[in-house]
């Protein structure tokens, strides 16, 4: 079982920056793909970034990428994703996600930070 919680969400303006973790429960933290999801109000959840297990590999969304840069630390059950040039429409609650075999069917999910980007 892994229990995953989101942090460092808020309110940013337009062009900003911000840093949001995800802390992990439990010891095979380091064999979970980790990732990043969003989902913007009336929109379905989408894909933003995921990790290896490893850290050797990295992917993002179209939409985030050379804005955003996903990270982990499994000495810390932690993952990480830094979000610069922030705009308007990554106005979203993003979710974090560990998946056995990959994200695209995460086995654990987190209960979500709230980002606002104000133009």
């Amino acid at each position: 079982q892994v229990q995953l919680v989101e942090s460092g969400g808020g309110l940013v303006q337009a062009g900003g920056s911000l840093r949001l973790s995800c802390a992990a429960s439990g010891r095979t933290f380091s064999s979970y793909a980790m990732g990043w999801f969003r989902q913007a109000p009336g929109k379905e959840r989408e894909f933003v970034a995921a990790i290896s297990w490893s850290g050797g590999s990295t992917y993002y969304a179209d939409s985030v990428k050379g804005r955003f840069t996903i990270s982990r630390d499994n000495a810390k059950n932690t993952v990480y994703l830094q979000m610069n040039s922030l705009k308007p429409e990554d106005t979203a609650v993003y979710y974090c996600a560990a998946g056995s075999n990959g994200v695209a069917a995460a086995d654990y999910w987190g209960q979500g930070t709230q980002v606002i980007v104000s133009s």
